[in-house]
């Protein structure tokens, strides 16, 4: 079923059981798979692939007063990946080249980056905020009012929590700067800010912010060590910042990162 007023681009593909509600903006390319449901004020950009049985545009509490859907908009950026079964609430915004695993849900008054992927079954709440490139695996749940900054890994079941004295209505977000790397089962408590290149050691409880640069580790996590200490197991050679070391999925791919880096101001 698709509404009157939805605005279809060229070479769309809408397969069996999908419907799309008022509003709707598909641009050219894309191609919604079975039993989706596109609701009012969904614009999604040229070349995006939704998933079976995903929702976009999902209802906000708002809704639930008077059973009256609201203005509450969502934007899918160009060459979406977005596997089966995701739920996206509406104001939220994801750029391009965004890619998703399965059953992944999106909470209201988010912003996503561009080239961000997030993994199966991780939970975005809402207000936060993610920037380009950034990586979180499986099984990651983010915390309302959570800021994580460009270039960011957060691997499996890691934790990112914003109350500092539960229950309450006194919500603080975690903060993420550039290229740091959130190990997996990690647990950050409210309010703590990782600095840019840290790394968090898988398992960790942060309980307190995190220089530049620094290896933290264990239960309460300690600062242990600079980044630039840690060694490759087969080679001996440094690893971080990894932006030195590692290349692929990022813009310097091609070249390396400073080569990269450099260009930019040319």
């Amino acid at each position: 079923m698709i509404n009157s007023t939805v605005k279809l681009g060229h070479n769309v593909v809408i397969k069996e059981g999908v419907i799309i509600g008022e509003n709707v903006i598909i641009e050219d390319n894309v191609y919604i798979d079975y039993g989706c449901i596109i609701r009012d004020n969904v614009h999604i950009r040229k070349g995006s692939f939704i998933g079976a049985r995903s929702i976009l545009g999902e209802y906000l509490m708002d809704f639930y007063k008077d059973k009256v859907n609201k203005a509450h908009p969502l934007i899918i950026g160009e060459n979406a990946l977005i596997r089966t079964e995701n739920v996206i609430y509406g104001d939220t915004i994801i750029g391009d080249n965004f890619q998703s695993g399965h059953k992944v849900t999106i909470r209201e008054n988010t912003k996503i980056g561009n080239n961000a992927k997030i993994g199966t079954l991780s939970d975005i709440q809402h207000c936060c905020s993610i920037g380009n490139y950034v990586s979180i695996h499986s099984n990651v749940f983010v915390g309302e009012e959570s800021k994580i900054n460009d270039y960011v890994w957060i691997f499996p079941h890691v934790v990112i929590t914003n109350d500092p004295t539960p229950p309450s209505d006194k919500l603080i977000g975690v903060t993420i700067e550039d290229f740091a790397i959130i190990a997996a089962r990690s647990v950050l408590l409210p309010g703590v800010h990782i600095h840019e290149d840290a790394l968090i050691g898988a398992g960790a409880i942060v309980t307190k912010d995190v220089a530049k640069e620094t290896v933290a580790v264990g239960n309460p996590a300690k600062e242990i060590c600079s980044v630039r200490k840690i060694k490759n197991k087969f080679t001996g050679e440094q690893v971080y910042p990894w932006r030195y070391t590692f290349k692929r999925g990022m813009p310097w791919k091609d070249s390396d990162y400073e080569t990269w880096y450099n260009g930019l101001s040319i």
